[in-house]
């Protein structure tokens, strides 16, 4: 593996960061979390309450929730793996935060979800049609109990 990787990711349940601790893992890169300046709580992601924090998030697409910490080392890489939780059957939009405060000039980014039902193609069309300067390497959604194995097979297409 040639490319240098960087995995970053949203998480407000814990399983996008399992999957993106264990993409890391299997091919020995950093990882960076998208921590949002408030936090999400239950009553934030009842996608039935159309007053929810998720809710009006989704259905105003200009909306940027604040990102908090220190900034992604992504010059530093060759290949972003991006993971979030599927929201309304796309990306939720702090990833659109991200995507704007970084220039992926040069680089690929890959795309990577969880849903428990939905597929991530609306994801990844979504994304390209937005951010039309940024070279999406395609996606895949994840499921819970990947092995190492399956995640390195899938990952390491992506540094060669």
């Amino acid at each position: 593996m040639s490319k240098k990787a960087l995995v970053c990711y949203f998480s407000v349940s814990g399983v996008t960061a399992t999957m993106a601790k264990d993409i890391a893992d299997a091919i020995g890169a950093a990882t960076y979390e998208i921590e949002p300046k408030v936090k999400y709580s239950a009553d934030d992601l009842n996608w039935q309450n159309s007053s929810s924090r998720s809710s009006i998030e989704m259905n105003d697409v200009k909306a940027r929730p604040e990102i908090t910490g220190e900034p992604a080392d992504v010059d530093g890489a060759d290949v972003v793996f991006l993971g979030f939780p599927i929201w309304w059957y796309t990306a939720p939009r702090i990833i659109n935060t991200f995507l704007e405060n970084y220039d992926f000039s040069g680089k690929r980014v890959v795309l990577f979800a969880t849903s428990g039902g939905t597929d991530i193609e609306k994801s990844i069309k979504d994304l390209q049609n937005t951010y039309t300067r940024i070279h999406f390497d395609g996606g895949k959604k994840l499921n819970v109990g990947a092995s190492k194995q399956e995640l390195r097979a899938w990952a390491s297409t992506y540094l060669m």
